[in-house]
């Protein structure tokens, strides 16, 4: 498969429901959120773990999906990236750096999807920065269009956690934002893809991954966080054919009363939000689509 792609401006839409999306380890899990203006916050970081914990369980079910339909995008071509084993994840617990430092440089870029992707900053001393590469894929901080309420309760176990309590009480650790519409763009830029050895099929890859980030990675605290839009604007080249700007700004939701930095929202139905381009924005990409609708069997079929 060819490594060319064009370049790609992306915006994902997440609605939070009593959930905290991202805590804070500084604040004791808090929800994230700017001092300056109460909006909600998810890192850059964050996302990228929930992507990253899907392709790392080799026996999981997204994973397996994601390499089929990638693998049908790419159908017929061959490559480095042409089985499992070479979709590993760089950033996880347990790796040996001395094994990892011992690999020639091209079965390192083979061996770590993340690494091709997301760039990575392993420096082997041996040689030093060798390994150290930038991202093709740049994700931005998720920031709510409003500000959030968060909701603060305490927990109790019936059963006691402690040797000597025959209950347990965990003051304050419910910690949730009420409701909360976040966005959050990101970017693919082919020019670092020479570097890091990331090719076409490692971004289907990604484009699938997206729209399950949340819902297959829940947890107690994180029950309700969903994607509910994952735009993806294909440009008409590796250059762009469209200032990334104009496209975020046209598919930004907004406040139905104008109350965008004033009050927190409810629901979703508090929003007005895009779900096309204007014509003269659409006319200056390649492709643009919902990664959240996009059936990939269609492309088994063409």
């Amino acid at each position: 498969m060819s490594t060319t792609f064009n370049r790609g401006t992306g915006l994902l839409v997440i609605n939070v429901v009593n959930s905290n999306p991202n805590g804070d380890p500084d604040a004791e899990s808090e929800p994230r959120t700017f001092e300056s203006d109460g909006r909600g916050l998810i890192s850059p970081v964050s996302f990228k773990r929930k992507l990253r914990d899907l392709m790392e369980d080799e026996e999981g079910e997204v994973r397996a999906a994601a390499l089929a339909a990638a693998a049908v995008a790419g159908a017929g071509a061959g490559g480095p990236q042409s089985s499992a084993q070479s979709f590993g994840i760089l950033e996880s617990r347990g790796r040996s750096r001395e094994a990892i430092g011992a690999m020639p440089l091209e079965a390192f870029r083979a061996a770590y999807w993340d690494g091709r992707v997301f760039g990575n900053t392993f420096v082997e001393k041996k040689d030093k920065g060798k390994f150290i590469t930038t991202g093709v894929v740049q994700v931005g901080p998720g920031v709510s269009v409003s500000p959030v309420q968060i909701e603060r309760l305490t927990l109790t176990n019936k059963a006691g956690v402690e040797g000597d309590k025959d209950r347990g009480m965990a003051p304050l650790a419910f910690r949730v934002v009420r409701h909360g519409l976040y966005v959050m763009p990101f970017f693919v830029n082919p020019s670092a893809a020479r570097k890091s050895g990331c090719d076409a099929r490692d971004i289907d890859v990604l484009k699938f991954l997206i729209p399950h980030a949340y819902a297959h990675t829940a947890s107690g605290i994180r029950p309700q966080v969903e994607v509910v839009h994952a735009w993806y604007a294909e440009h008409k080249s590796a250059l762009g054919s469209c200032p990334d700007p104009l496209l975020l700004a046209a598919l930004k939701p907004r406040r139905r009363n104008g109350a965008d930095g004033e009050e927190p929202s409810h629901a979703i139905d508090d929003y007005d939000i895009p779900t096309t381009l204007p014509d003269e924005l659409r006319a200056r990409l390649a492709s643009f689509e919902d990664l959240t609708l996009k059936d990939w069997s269609l492309r088994a079929a063409a």
